[in-house]
């Protein structure tokens, strides 16, 4: 256990020097793409390639665990599973256009996950079990039911966000858009917001260090990433873009 707190340190502090240096380095993806990123792959293969490691992982972690049938630890395999599924097959597979991953950044992001899949997994189906931390009344309990409920409402913004930035395109079509309607009538980064509340409901249900580390490690990369979403967006729409309005991913607040 103190072992494995050292690792919940380690990725605190890590993810505090990611959200500052994100605010001066743009992460070379998406509409941040830059060739001083490296050699690229497609889009869609850079989606599945970095998301699949962490889902491998916990499912190893859940599979290997005697009790995983018991109903919380079930429902957590299950609540992670049914996000990244979605992120490693689904979303890629309904990308459009040509859109290009460099390589640098794919691997980043195969080492993040390789080792977050540890932390969620390990504490889950290992320590928490061996300190009886979850027993079956944990369904029942406030954090439980709270997260739960924060958790599937930041999966369906960040889901419908996505559904409308995919539609902005008709086939052909390879102009860029202002994203509107839902939660981009009030910020830039709707999706990120969703996925932001997603793993705050996370953090809650599991009542974890664990999982307030994967939740603080959204915010570092997505928040900083929105500041530079917001101001491309600034830069590419002058005539749309109203700064009164519009927020970078936290409604009426920033």
């Amino acid at each position: 256990m103190e072992q494995f707190d050292y690792v919940l340190l380690t990725m605190t502090v890590l993810g505090a020097v990611v959200f500052v240096a994100l605010f001066f380095i743009d992460a070379g993806y998406g509409k941040m793409i830059s060739a001083k990123w490296g050699p690229t792959l497609p889009g869609r293969w850079g989606w599945m390639l970095m998301e699949m490691p962490v889902l491998l992982v916990i499912t190893y972690f859940w599979a290997g665990f005697e009790q995983r049938f018991t109903l919380p630890y079930l429902l957590f395999y299950l609540f992670f599973a049914l996000h990244y599924v979605h992120r490693s097959f689904v979303f890629p597979l309904r990308m459009s256009g040509r859109s290009r991953m460099p390589v640098s950044i794919v691997l980043m992001s195969v080492t993040f996950n390789l080792i977050n899949g540890y932390i969620q997994g390990y504490w889950l189906f290992r320590l928490a079990p061996q300190r009886a931390y979850y027993d079956s009344s944990w369904i029942l309990s406030p954090a439980f039911m709270a997260g739960t409920l924060v958790f599937l409402a930041g999966m369906y913004i960040n889901r419908s966000s996505d559904e409308i930035v995919r539609n902005l395109r008709q086939p052909g079509d390879t102009r860029h858009y202002l994203p509107k309607g839902g939660l981009y009538n009030y910020v830039t980064s709707a999706n990120y917001f969703g996925e932001i509340v997603e793993w705050l409901g996370w953090a809650i249900l599991t009542w974890s260090g664990a999982g307030l580390v994967f939740f603080w490690f959204t915010c570092a990369n997505l928040i900083p990433r929105s500041n530079s979403i917001y101001h491309k967006y600034q830069e590419e729409f002058p005539d749309q873009f109203d700064k009164t309005r519009l927020k970078r991913i936290l409604p009426y607040i920033y």
